[in-house]
């Protein structure tokens, strides 16, 4: 516990703790635990974009703070300087993903941020890995007009025996071109490694090329003997943070 809540300290100006915070939201009558990240240079005289964070199936359960040790969590304590951003790390519970109650759970703690920080309502940004890119993709779907960006790093779309939870109806058709017409006003970063025993690479090629032939301002990086392991190489990479925080939904 003491490695996910090292470092905090005191932001001048503001009195406020900032690093890795203990959060909770109550949601229908339960308290949910979350961290909140706050870089050492935050204050209220600005306005900070917000990251919501989607982790992956391996990260699920109560205590609020191994959300943070997987993925983006570890990007900012590599290189904290890259990402000048209030980041919300929600906790799916164990055996669920980023649907149904969850998935309001995860706007639960976004909408909480929100109001607890001063943040900037045109500069919040969707991102997760894994089950939370498949997150990215059915928070996308069904609230597009929440976020400034998209960012899904070896997520699936299609659901399995194994990842029963649907974004759309069995009887709706092939998801991709669906999801794409809805959440493709959305500028979207997809990242996958080609090499990706866990979720097939095919899943963020199909959704690319859906987003593509729709028009929508999508980057797709597949990276090259990489295997379901792509968040490492894709939040070390210096340029993910600075394309993601320079999308403002005025823009739109």
């Amino acid at each position: 516990m003491a490695a996910v809540t090292a470092g905090l300290t005191s932001s001048a100006g503001s009195q406020e703790p900032t690093g890795f915070l203990n959060r909770a939201v109550t949601v229908d009558g339960v308290s949910r635990r979350y961290q909140v990240y706050l870089p050492a240079e935050y204050s209220r005289s600005r306005r900070w974009p917000v990251i919501l964070f989607l982790h992956g199936s391996g990260e699920r359960g109560s205590d609020g703070l191994l959300q943070t040790a997987v993925g983006l969590g570890g990007g900012i304590r590599r290189h904290a300087a890259r990402w000048p951003a209030i980041v919300v790390f929600p906790r799916a519970p164990l055996e669920r993903r980023w649907h149904g109650k969850v998935a309001h759970l995860a706007l639960a703690t976004l909408d909480h941020t929100l109001r607890a920080f001063s943040t900037d309502a045109d500069r919040v940004y969707l991102v997760g890995i894994s089950a939370g890119g498949n997150g990215v993709w059915n928070l996308g779907y069904r609230y597009p007009e929440r976020f400034a960006a998209l960012v899904a790093v070896c997520g699936w779309v299609r659901p399995t025996a194994e990842r029963r939870e649907a974004i759309l109806p069995p009887d709706s058709g092939l998801p991709f071109p669906l999801i794409a017409e809805r959440s493709g006003t959305l500028p979207t970063w997809i990242w996958h490694g080609d090499a990706d025993s866990v979720v097939p690479v095919e899943e963020s090629r199909r959704m690319a090329e859906a987003l593509r032939a729709g028009g929508a301002p999508v980057t797709h990086t597949e990276l090259a003997g990489v295997g379901h392991d792509a968040w490492t190489p894709a939040f070390d990479s210096p340029e993910l943070p600075r394309w993601l925080l320079a999308q403002n939904r005025r823009d739109r």
